[in-house]
């Protein structure tokens, strides 16, 4: 992690919701989601919140570290419609050795559609991927 790897950094992320990022896409094979409206889906939402506290974090991460999502308490306030441009923001306010803590809102046109927070941690991708090989040989033998 640099230095300037500190609270304060934020980001922007304007998104339109495509028709394929609605409740019926979520879970293609569940007919309970199927039947449910066209309206930005929770899950993809949370996506969206992830992306915008990863574009924080450009520049401030070494070579080799990635952040990986271990915490989200968010909520979804309002139903954004296809066509709609979600604004998500996102502020680093804590960094506790490989903890980072983001505060986040989103809204659309309408409404508030989300707050709340969310943690990521630094890790070094090179050794994830060694233990996620790991995990990933282990279930295959399982199976």
């Amino acid at each position: 992690m640099r230095a300037s790897l500190r609270p304060g950094l934020t980001a922007q992320l304007d998104y339109v919701v495509p028709a394929e990022r609605t409740v019926p896409y979520l879970l293609p094979e569940s007919d309970d989601f199927a039947a449910l409206p066209a309206v930005l889906a929770t899950g993809y939402l949370v996506g969206i919140v992830e992306w915008t506290c990863m574009r924080a974090l450009h520049g401030h991460l070494e070579n080799g570290e990635q952040t990986v999502g271990v915490h989200v308490d968010l909520s979804h306030e309002a139903p954004t419609p296809p066509g709609a441009t979600l604004t998500v923001h996102a502020e680093l306010t804590a960094v506790e050795g490989r903890q980072l803590t983001f505060t986040v809102h989103a809204r659309d046109d309408a409404a508030t559609v989300c707050r709340g927070t969310h943690r990521r941690a630094v890790i070094n991708a090179e050794r994830f991927r060694a233990r996620l090989d790991a995990r990933t040989a282990t279930v295959k033998t399982a199976v």
